[in-house]
């Protein structure tokens, strides 16, 4: 109906309007309270930015239209993509930052989610030490959305040095972390890499000279991709065919590392073994254990919390550290309350490059799960 917003039926006047006013109020103050300055974010982005960092896939996800005098554009997503390029174009250093407003995202057939919803965020970009900042907003957030909430937890920073710590030239390498955040297509780099397949095999066997003149023997010329651009594929994959076999010691490493699962003081004793004699991983892990005596200073039980290695992996695709959730507990119809997490490789992406860490509250979920 027109006048029902996410997860809150007829919320867009009268009481139920007047509700979520209030608690965007109530956050923004919050926010403001631990040092936030106000912003306010552009609605419609420039696509070529989001396309960059996260290829064409973002295009399932998102809205976007064609203006004639700016060209493409996207309904923002999320907010922290502008935010960031507020920051390098204005911002000083360190800053914090806090905003309120609308997302917009496309969602598969069936899936039931709204693809219009609020989210009201604090932003933190500091080059202090960085396990003291992930505690402070992963406090602030906890403190946002109330005790009842049930927290997940977990480090995407330790899958990306676990993968600069195989032994991979640099174009796999960058291969399996451009799909760190997809899963499914992560496991199938590692079966590739470790068994290269019948078609890179054949195709090593070929001449340099003969690979387009193959690809022009099998079919017409269909589709969007070129000659020259099949051909630069089958000899990116006959490189990859002519590369050493992944060991089956990184693929374990891998295995082990993505099916770690428990309170977060036990994975980090797990943690430890695995770390030994790759150093990427061993400063990943001490991170780790740093985030661990800052979130005890702030009278947090760190060491109880869940921590499962594989959290994270399906959310946007920025988070290279720490990450979190809020749910309510028996709220299986409702999103995460709140969520954040670090993406210092995002604000290098955009510059200039700064730590940073932070997260978003949902204000209408949070609503619904009072109800």
């Amino acid at each position: 109906m027109a006048a029902d917003r996410a997860y809150l039926p007829g919320a867009r006047l009268g009481t139920g309007l007047a509700s979520v006013e209030t608690e965007v109020a109530r956050l923004l103050t919050r926010f403001a309270q631990a040092g936030a300055e106000r912003v306010e974010p552009p609605a419609l982005l420039p696509a070529d930015t989001l396309l960059d960092l996260y290829g064409e896939d973002i295009r399932a996800r998102a809205y976007v239209t064609d203006d004639p005098v700016e060209g493409e554009r996207m309904l923002r997503p999320d907010f922290t993509v502008p935010v960031v390029e507020m920051h390098a174009s204005h911002g000083a250093t360190p800053a914090r930052y806090t905003y309120a407003g609308p997302v917009w995202r496309q969602q598969v057939p069936g899936a039931g989610r709204p693809t219009e919803y609020l989210q009201v965020g604090f932003e933190l970009f500091d080059t202090a030490a960085a396990a003291d900042a992930d505690a402070e907003v992963f406090a602030l957030l906890a403190d946002a959305v109330g005790d009842e909430a049930t927290v997940e937890t977990g480090d995407i920073g330790l899958l990306l040095a676990a993968i600069d710590a195989l032994s991979l030239d640099e174009r796999r390498r960058a291969m399996l972390r451009h799909h760190v955040w997809r899963p499914a297509r992560f496991r199938r780099l590692i079966e590739r890499f470790r068994a290269p397949g019948r078609l890179a095999d054949r195709l090593a066997a070929l001449p340099d000279t003969a690979v387009a003149e193959h690809v022009r023997s099998l079919s017409p010329e269909i589709g969007v991709r070129s000659v020259d651009e099949i051909t630069d594929r089958l000899h990116a994959l006959r490189e990859e065919a002519e590369a050493a076999p992944l060991p089956d010691a990184d693929v374990a490493l891998l295995d082990a590392l993505l099916t770690l699962d428990g309170p977060m003081g036990e994975v980090l004793g797990r943690l430890r073994p695995l770390a030994e004699s790759r150093p990427p991983l061993a400063a990943a892990v001490e991170r780790l254990g740093k985030r661990v005596e800052a979130l005890g200073r702030r009278g947090i039980d760190a060491a109880a919390l869940p921590f499962a290695t594989n959290f994270g992996r399906t959310a946007m695709e920025y988070y290279d550290g720490f990450v979190f959730a809020f749910t309510a507990p028996g709220r299986p119809d409702l999103p995460p309350l709140a969520q954040g997490g670090r993406y210092d490789a995002l604000t290098a992406e955009l510059g200039p490059a700064i730590p940073a860490v932070g997260g978003i509250v949902r204000p209408e979920a949070l609503l619904a799960a009072r109800s």
